[in-house]
């Protein structure tokens, strides 16, 4: 891709209501742009890049672990969510609106009614249990406050996956499977993270885990242990513990950010919507059921609050939009031009993504493209200018702003 012919609007400041650094920095680096709408948000190409980055991580480890893919449509009737009681529980956040036949519908916030729908409808026998159905889907919760851009928006992506089995224990044993699989989707993605004891909250169930990224600006106060992996939200475990309840070491409060919630839901919507399945016994029971959530849109300002400096974002390996970014000193220096065109051929080639900066209009001079270079937060940048003479460039690090001259033929060893 050619930086002259992508879509990428960089600007000096961020609107007065961004507070957030991630909220400032996404929209600085043309990442996202305010859609108009308070909560709401269009992603320019950057952005898509990004989040289709962390949507693929998490259907290929999903995948992996068994998961089945389904599409669910983003409105369903408000009478699936009047069987649970949700209708009322939910609340002003809840969407509703009639169609011209004036049937009533919602916009969905979460889909555990529409997937108990789908599932009574087709699973009849303990022989085809357990069954986990994901989908990776816009949702819509209507904010009586958004804030912090895409970290509290009132329409983002989400996966949510649910799982169906004859027993309790085989529940558990799929609540296990999916706590590991979120722990390599977060590894995957370059974060730091804790798992965390959790409220069940609207989502219901006896259950619960979150998963947190710590950041020192999150809005949630967890207590992490020093010696072990072990940590709660503050909400089930009082401030005044001060020892960790799995080895008696020390307590330590931290902030962090929620992207993922992992629940046993038992028979909390398979019972109110008489979501049954024939036992070995020929006897109908209600499906066991988790459930399974990750804010895959949210994720994307939680690794710049976690990752950023003075100058912009930086990310990580498997969520930068290009890894490299090939910065030409002089574009209208045909041999300068030439070799950068060589190099990102080169790496094109070898699988590596890549964005040649051939801006060459008086707007865009040589420290222009390396502020641009600093505030989007590519991992690579390959300057390109005089130093070919000699057969070499300069490689710049995003993360640290290590300046170093390389070999021209060693570019591809060092980058990969």
């Amino acid at each position: 891709m050619q930086f002259s012919k992508m879509l990428i609007p960089t600007v000096k400041e961020a609107p007065s209501d961004a507070t957030l650094i991630s909220h400032k920095l996404l929209i600085r680096a043309g990442f996202i742009q305010p859609s108009g709408g308070s909560g709401l948000y269009n992603l320019l190409p950057l952005g898509k890049i990004v989040l289709d980055k962390i949507r693929a991580v998490i259907k290929e480890e999903l995948d992996r672990a068994g998961c089945q893919e389904v599409h669910l449509p983003i409105v369903t009737p408000i009478s699936l969510w009047e069987e649970t009681g949700r209708s009322d529980k939910f609340g002003d956040e809840l969407l509703r609106f009639k169609d011209r036949h004036k049937n009533r519908f919602v916009l969905s916030p979460t889909n555990e009614e529409a997937i108990v729908n789908l599932v009574r409808q087709t699973i009849k026998s303990y022989r085809q249990l357990p069954i986990n159905l994901y989908q990776i889907n816009w949702k819509f919760r209507d904010e009586i406050r958004p804030r912090f851009g895409l970290m509290r928006a009132r329409e983002f992506l989400m996966k949510d996956a649910y799982s169906f089995h004859a027993s309790r224990e085989d529940m558990i044993r799929e609540f296990n499977l999916m706590e590991e699989t979120y722990k390599k989707i977060f590894k995957r993605l370059g974060l730091d993270f804790r798992v965390v004891e959790a409220d069940s909250g609207a989502i219901g169930g006896s259950g619960s885990k979150e998963f947190m990224i710590l950041a020192d600006s999150g809005e949630d106060t967890i207590m992490v242990c020093e010696s072990c992996e072990f940590g709660a939200n503050i909400e089930v475990l009082s401030e005044e513990s001060s020892r960790c309840p799995k080895c008696g070491s020390n307590l330590k409060k931290r902030k962090g950010i929620e992207v993922g919630h992992i629940f046993q839901l038992g028979t909390t919507y398979s019972k109110p919507m008489r979501a049954e399945f024939l036992n070995q016994n020929q006897k109908l029971e209600p499906f066991i059921m988790g459930t399974y959530g990750i804010g895959v849109s949210r994720i994307i300002p939680a690794i710049i609050e976690q990752n950023h400096d003075e100058a912009g974002c930086i990310w990580t390996r498997e969520t930068t939009p290009f890894r490299v970014d090939i910065i030409v000193a002089k574009p209208k220096d045909k041999k300068q031009l030439r070799t950068a065109k060589e190099i990102y051929n080169s790496l094109r080639e070898n699988g590596i993504s890549v964005i040649l900066d051939d801006r060459a209009d008086k707007k865009h001079g040589f420290g222009v493209k390396i502020k641009d270079f600093e505030l989007i937060g590519f991992n690579y940048a390959i300057i390109v200018g005089k130093d070919i003479e000699s057969k070499r460039v300069e490689l710049i690090t995003r993360d640290g702003l290590k300046r170093e001259k390389i070999e021209i033929e060693n570019i591809l060893k060092r980058i990969t």
